[in-house]
């Protein structure tokens, strides 16, 4: 075998997979360098890459499979060097006042957004509730991947590729409508400061109450602060329970279901989105599922590039 894999037997280590491997892994910790500057996850990325890719057969298909994940990752990193609004102009008191104009909320002679609503009225109890909705936006897509990568994998990459598809869309609308999130607001009024880094918002008070830096950790490494519209973090979810209810998963659905809401809810409570980011989030998600079920059911290359795919990591 000279190849990095024959179709039957899914991806080998021979030596011309040992060097392809080895290429692409000094490619990108060069280009990510130059591009967004060295940091210590790209080298957690290569080395969680490389010891599946070489520690068994399973781990290998696993981490192949997985690189349509790892495809998003490095295009969000990347995203670092070129912040949309230089491409855009950014959008902060429109939409604060247009959110205020179609959902706000009349209080002590104030009209509030439904964000500065719940700054006012949060309480511990919520607190703990929304963050543990909304750490759930990572491991949740990510476990689900993982379970149906065992249970089917032509599913497994359906739902990969439409969450690539989603982000990939998510990512025009940032770079085409900029937009400031709430707590910016809140924090800077509606002056613009590009160099504005992100901020855990509402979600600190659940890093505070058990003394963690859980979210503190995950925003700190943001592409850009001025990515609130759409929701990506609303998108995910629906992804998530749309194949859940097309694989049939039990009564597990149910229970994504209940998590997809709450992570609405708590991107609004925590002022982390506007109900409008949730809304073009929501409508992202079924425009990249449907637009995704289109090109790869009519497109007769893109459906056979999945049954290859599917089959290679079998």
């Amino acid at each position: 075998m000279t190849g990095v894999g024959v179709v039957n037997q899914g991806p080998v280590v021979n030596a011309r997979s040992v060097v392809t491997v080895t290429l692409l892994s000094i490619a990108y910790l060069l280009l990510s360098s130059w591009v967004v500057g060295f940091k210590s996850d790209q080298v957690v990325l290569l080395v969680i890459f490389n010891v599946c890719f070489y520690l068994s057969a399973i781990t290998r298909k696993f981490i192949v499979g997985f690189s349509v994940f790892i495809v998003y990752w490095i295009i969000f990193d990347y995203m670092k060097a070129f912040p949309n609004y230089n491409v855009s102009q950014v959008h902060i008191a429109d939409l604060y006042n247009f959110e205020k104009h179609l959902f706000g909320i009349h209080y002590q002679g104030h009209l509030l957004t439904p964000n500065e609503y719940w700054e006012i009225h949060a309480t511990t109890t919520l607190d703990i509730i929304a963050g543990l909705f909304y750490i759930c936006w990572i491991p949740v897509p990510l476990g689900f991947a993982a379970y149906l990568f065992f249970k089917n994998r032509r599913e497994f990459l359906s739902f990969a590729i439409t969450f690539l598809v989603v982000n990939l869309l998510g990512f025009v609308i940032y770079y085409s409508f900029p937009a400031a999130p709430p707590w910016y607001i809140q924090a800077h009024g509606f002056v613009f400061h590009p160099a504005t880094p992100g901020n855990t918002a509402g979600l600190v008070r659940f890093d505070n109450y058990f003394n963690v830096h859980i979210f503190q950790s995950i925003y700190q490494k943001g592409s850009n602060v001025f990515a609130a519209m759409p929701s990506l973090h609303s998108a995910y979810p629906i992804i998530v329970v749309y194949y859940a209810f097309k694989n049939r998963v039990g009564f597990g659905k149910y229970i994504l279901a209940t998590v997809m809401v709450g992570i609405w809810l708590t991107a609004i409570y925590t002022s982390h989105h506007y109900i409008l980011d949730v809304l073009v989030g929501i409508l992202t998600a079924i425009l990249g599922i449907n637009l995704f079920n289109v090109l790869f059911s009519k497109v007769p290359a893109l459906n056979q590039f999945l049954d290859n795919y599917a089959t290679f990591i079998s």
